[in-house]
């Protein structure tokens, strides 16, 4: 016990002090108020002492949640019997006067959280009479001035068996009744007559809606077991599950706790040891988020992880934070819930009590399984498992014989397997025929990712490859990864299979082409499987992974060529996202250098369709038009200079073709306009932008005065973004005052440039998403418009007018994103690169480019990365002279006040 029964509440002062101080008592105000008063003084000293034990012993929710029930119990009992004894007397009660209070549901079977609903159901044996009611009034407003949540009904037994029969929601709360208090005749009258009435012969019936309530509330809950932000109760693999388990074996077997589930040969002694130990871990979740809260919150969302992790004792260790520990634990039991519940089900269809899956798939004809496999109820199962365990590649066949038929597994198999690990040694890793079934489970029937999540969910992945253990349901404390390691991996390599199977011509284009023109497999599917391996550790992910994956690839039978294209592609797997996120490549160097790393056109194609599943895998909304084009555009850009050298990034031969372009497209205009426009700008203008750009700024350019600001916008669906195109007389710190003007209107930028023309001009041409990562649609671009043009007038000042937008919202606090600036000089020919990597928030573009330009730096163009809530600000930069900024103390000055504005920045949006 958490705390003893009499440390909660002195059962006898408690009932000497109601006796005293309402013997005196006439008015019902005041022994309402009194009885109020006393009561409230045991919940709060007993709520405080509970938490206190708790706080001591922060994973024991079992004793928790028993001893909040009674001290509620206590609280219940005491109202009705003020209610009955001191507001209502009636020394006398007749026969339809009897009554008997019940608790229903979550308290009725003594699992009761700090903020948990209290149920009650007052049974009376016929209809209620004024006496009753009046009883039942009186109780529940005590009960409601003490703050309580209370759920109530008040009904007859027929009324139960009525109403429990059209609503299954009920009838599994009656499944629960526990007697608290009044005529025990009664409540025994009760449980006799649902168990003999209503629960008998429809044991069928009530499975089947369980499950399909089951399903709904999965699927509401975003259907998947690796949810980042779970729903403790609600959510896939919480607690609802485990008590759906139970429900269904107290409502077949009238089983009082999960543990007689062993007697009656649904699990073993070890897996109801599993059951036990995911529901008190889950219960223990729920709690500290109830006293966290103050309310009944069961969301473990991102704002609350660090702190549950905290209460529960889970420190930083091993490069990982104490929430990254906490989070892999939750997740470990949730698979755990799931191996439950498949087990469960199939015990009860193999006891004809649950309809088998699929039953039409019966009717048709299906593939043989193979000698030692047999189909239970659908399922591959055994036919002799000690025969299967002799051979202890048979661990591995069953998961491709699955993937031949199309069946699933059965869950007495699995069970074999999970309690058979330890036969996958490092005599079978190394076994030829064992490296052909796993290499063929991802090439050869186009949907490795089933057999891959089955074999991770059994162990049997981590014990094949024993360095994948660590990862298994990790999670990464950020916004940005949707899935923990382990399902992400899963989920790169299920896009490289749609693609394959040729279902995302449309939406990826280039990894289609690249797939069909004919790549090595092998390689591929073995760096997405091993991509990161190495995360979880304090060392660089990428590099310990390639030291893993040079270990690794030879184990799987890949030739020593193509151990060394897998290192490779490990080692180097962030590189084309980052080169096409954070860097300008329209820039040529950008491009030189690129290609320099990865030397070949194979690795090209292989670098590319890794980062494009990588991408994806992180996460429904991640992936979109603006990602593809940058990595579509270098892919073409780096072709071109494996394949035409030098020549092809030549800045005259670019700066040529551009301005040819240009000519071309303006052919209705005089010569004399012509010539003046392809003359006016310097040659990065040239090479920067893309010829209808160019168009769109001859057009604004073209009679131009020093007072006007002209402004195109253009919507690019083909680029999930919207094109913001400015022409204005030039003057320092443009750039600032339009970023300025876009944040103030929701506007996220993602890549921005601008030019300053041989004749005093600035072109501005800015990329903009809303907040949902979707393109600026015509409806909101005249407030844009509007916004900006104030901004220029000196009708709005950004940097007042931001204030109350430059928030970090609640649940994104307790990331921790550091700050960290580079100077480069050597990314680009002529400008010094500055990237600043720290957390994002509406404000920062504005608070980073109103630094540089008060410091005299010239921003020619920026590319903006976002992850989650951290991003990398990528600026081109020169001084007020057009050189590099050179000198080591220029650099660290700047950097001084890039950091001290991000810091005034963070400060005053945790304010607001």
């Amino acid at each position: 016990m958490l705390v003893a029964e009499a440390e909660l509440c002195d059962l006898d002062a408690l009932d000497q002090t109601l006796t005293e101080g309402l013997g005196p008592l006439t008015e019902a105000r005041d022994i309402r108020a009194f009885t109020v008063a006393t009561l409230g003084d045991v919940l709060r000293q007993g709520n405080a002492t509970l938490q206190a034990a708790f706080a001591k012993a922060p994973r024991d929710a079992r004793s928790y949640v028993r001893a909040q029930t009674w001290l509620t119990d206590i609280v219940v009992t005491a109202a009705l019997q003020v209610a009955q004894l001191n507001l209502h007397k009636n020394g006398t009660p007749t026969k339809g006067q009897r009554m008997a209070v019940m608790a229903v549901g979550g308290y009725g079977r003594a699992e009761m959280a700090p903020q948990s609903d209290v149920d009650l159901l007052f049974l009376t044996p016929h209809k209620v009479t004024g006496w009753a009611e009046s009883v039942i009034e009186s109780t529940l407003y005590i009960l409601w001035d003490l703050k309580l949540k209370i759920g109530h009904s008040t009904r007859t037994v027929e009324d139960c068996l009525r109403l429990g029969r059209e609503d299954y929601t009920i009838r599994t709360a009656l499944l629960e009744t526990r007697y608290l208090t009044g005529n025990a005749v009664l409540a025994r009258g009760l449980t006799s007559r649902l168990w003999k009435d209503l629960f008998a012969n429809t044991q069928s019936d009530f499975v089947e809606a369980k499950l399909a309530e089951r399903s709904e509330r999965h699927r509401k809950q975003g259907g998947q077991r690796y949810m980042l932000e779970p729903n403790v109760k609600e959510g896939k693999g919480g607690l609802r599950d485990l008590q759906t388990l139970y429900w269904i074996a107290k409502y077949i077997h009238g089983v009082q706790k999960a543990a007689e589930l062993v007697g009656l040969g649904f699990f073993t002694e070890g897996e109801y040891r599993k059951f036990r130990d995911a529901e008190t871990f889950l219960w223990a979740v729920r709690c500290h988020l109830h006293h966290l809260n103050g309310r009944a919150v069961d969301t473990l969302s991102f704002d609350m992880q660090p702190d549950v992790a905290e209460r529960m004792g889970y420190t930083d260790h091993g490069g990982r934070r104490a929430v990254e520990h906490f989070m892999q634990a939750y997740f470990r039991h949730a698979t755990h819930v799931g191996e439950l519940t498949r087990i469960f089900l199939t015990a009860l269809e193999a006891r004809h009590v649950k309809r088998a899956p699929d039953l039409l798939r019966l009717l048709r004809r299906r593939r043989k399984v193979k000698p030692g496999f047999r189909v239970d109820l659908n399922r591959i199962n055994l036919e002799d498992p000690q025969a299967f365990l002799a051979d202890p590649l048979n661990l591995l066949r069953i998961f491709e014989e699955a993937l031949r038929t199309g069946l699933l597994i059965h869950p007495d198999a699995m069970r074999l397997i999970a309690a058979n690990l330890h036969r996958i040694d490092a005599d079978l890793r190394e076994t030829p025929e064992a490296k052909r079934i796993f290499m063929d489970l991802m090439l050869k029937h186009g949907n490795p990712e089933r057999a891959l999540r089955r074999m991770n969910e059994l162990g049997v992945l981590g014990a094949f490859i024993p360095e994948f253990e660590s990862i298994v349901a990790m999670m990464q404390f950020n916004v940005y990864h949707h899935y923990t390691v382990d399902e992400h991996i899963i989920q790169c390599i299920s896009t490289l299979a749609q693609i394959e199977r040729k279902e995302l011509i449309e939406e990826l284009p280039l990894s289609s082409k690249i797939l069909d023109a004919g790549i090595n497999r092998k390689v591929l599917f073995v760096a997405l499987l091993l991509h990161d391996i190495g995360k979880g550790r304090p060392e660089d992910h990428s590099i310990l992974g390639a030291q893993i994956a040079r270990r690794v690839a030879p184990r799987l039978g890949l030739t020593a060529e193509e151990s060394e294209t897998v290192e490779w592609l490990v080692r180097h797997h962030l590189l084309m996202s980052d080169v096409a996120q954070k860097r300008d490549i329209g820039d040529p160097r950008t491009i030189r250098d690129f290609a320099k790393a990865v030397k070949t056109r194979k690795r090209l194609d292989l670098l590319t369709v890794l980062t494009v599943c990588d991408i994806r895998g992180v996460g429904p909304g991640t992936w979109n038009n603006w990602k593809a084009m940058l990595l579509r555009q270098l892919h073409a850009g780096t072709a071109d200079a494996l394949e035409g050298g030098a020549e092809a990034l030549n800045r005259s031969h670019r700066e040529n073709e551009a301005k040819r372009a240009l000519r071309d497209a303006l052919a209705d205009w005089p010569r004399a306009e012509l010539r003046a426009e392809t003359a006016r700008h310097y040659g990065p203008y040239w090479q920067g932008l893309m010829t209808e750009t160019h168009v769109v700024f001859a057009n604004l350019l073209r009679g131009i005065s020093d007072s006007e600001i002209r402004i195109d916008l253009h919507l690019d669906d083909a680029r999930d973004a919207t094109r913001a195109c400015f022409a204005l007389a030039d003057h320092p710190g443009i750039f600032s005052r339009l970023s300025g003007a876009l944040a103030l209107v929701g506007a996220n930028i993602v890549d921005a440039r601008t030019y300053t023309s041989k004749d005093g001009y600035a072109t501005a041409e800015f990329w903009i998403q809303d907040a949902d990562g979707r393109p600026y649609e015509a409806a909101r671009q005249p407030r844009l418009r509007k916004m900006i043009e104030r901004t220029f007038a000196g009708e709005v000042v950004a940097t007042q007018a931001l204030k109350d937008r430059d928030k970090v919202k609640k649940r994104e606090r307790g990331f921790r994103v550091p700050t960290k600036i580079v100077f480069d000089n050597d990314g680009s020919d002529i400008y010094t690169i500055i990237e600043v990597d720290t957390r994002d928030r509406p404000g920062l573009l504005y608070d980073l480019t109103r630094t540089l330009a008060a410091n005299n730096v010239y921003i020619a163009s920026a590319v903006i990365a976002t992850y989650g809530v951290q991003v990398v600000d990528s600026f081109y930069v020169k001084d007020m002279f057009g050189l590099k900024l050179h000198t080591k103390s220029r650099q660290e000055a700047l950097e001084k006040k890039l950091h001290a504005a991000i810091e005034a920045g963070v400060q005053r949006a945790e304010l607001a």
